[in-house]
């Protein structure tokens, strides 16, 4: 059987979520466009190219365009950290998208709300076969190196027992879900989703209207309400960054395993 090649782009929105990847890449490539520095090389035998595309949908929605026009991505990964919206999720809980939906888009009476003009669709699904790899992906983590990934200190401090992965809906929004009266306007009208962050939704509508298969993993670290975290920025170092790192290592071994990539 012939295989296509694979040139992977992997995107975050912050610095700390890709800490140890570009570090270990090899035959690394840095190149400088829109004020993002687009990092290509070898990751595990892949072709990959690392990009940090800042917070928000329209960050999300270039660098994602980006990455295909200009850079020729066959796939396309997000990794990051999210708000629960789901009571069920707990601080290191892990979703993986199976849909994706704009909870901030409303062109009513032009359109049904959430429906993204023009596409006739409001939830965006993943690629089925990406998001099985990253789901088992990241049920191997915390399977086998969860407890030696987390210093024993960090998992006290921000109360990790055991997480567990979810698969389900993703809400995103250009507005930081701090409030239960913000979490409570989106739940009320969209109650199956389970997590919500500021740019999976954009990045989901420009794959699907360029045709590239994508899946995207969020890391919760917060309950999306008072009761959050503190200290975010120590949560992405010594949680979220470990939980990428380790789930983007045994998502591409799968590849290399199963030649799923396709």
């Amino acid at each position: 059987m012939n295989f296509h090649p694979v040139r992977l782009g992997i995107i975050s929105a912050l610095r700390e979520e890709q800490t140890g990847l570009i570090e270990i890449m090899q035959d690394v490539v840095t190149t400088t466009r829109g004020m993002r520095d687009y990092v290509s090389g070898r990751l595990w035998g892949i072709e990959c190219v690392c990009v940090l595309s800042r917070i928000g949908k329209v960050a999300a929605a270039a660098t994602t365009a980006t990455l295909i026009e200009k850079f020729g991505v066959s796939h396309i990964l997000f990794t990051g950290v999210a708000g629960a919206a789901d009571s069920r999720l707990r601080v290191g809980d892990i979703v993986v998208a199976r849909q994706l939906v704009q909870h901030d888009m409303n062109a009513e009476p032009l359109f049904p709300r959430y429906e993204i003009p023009l596409t006739g669709l409001s939830h965006f699904y993943s690629d089925q076969i990406l998001s099985k790899q990253l789901l088992n992906a990241a049920e191997e983590f915390i399977r086998t190196d969860f407890h030696s990934a987390i210093a024993d200190y960090d998992k006290q401090r921000f109360r990790l027992l055991q997480p567990l992965v979810y698969e389900g809906l993703i809400a995103s929004g250009d507005e930081f879900i701090a409030h239960d009266e913000q979490l409570r306007k989106i739940t009320d009208r969209l109650q199956d989703v389970l997590a919500v962050e500021m740019e999976g939704a954009a990045v989901a509508q420009v794959c699907f209207e360029f045709g590239i298969p994508f899946a995207i993993v969020r890391t919760i670290s917060d309950s999306a309400n008072e009761d959050s975290p503190v200290d975010f920025v120590q949560f992405l170092e010594k949680i979220a960054a470990h939980y990428a790192y380790s789930i983007v290592k045994r998502f591409i071994a799968l590849h290399q395993s199963e030649r799923a990539l396709t």
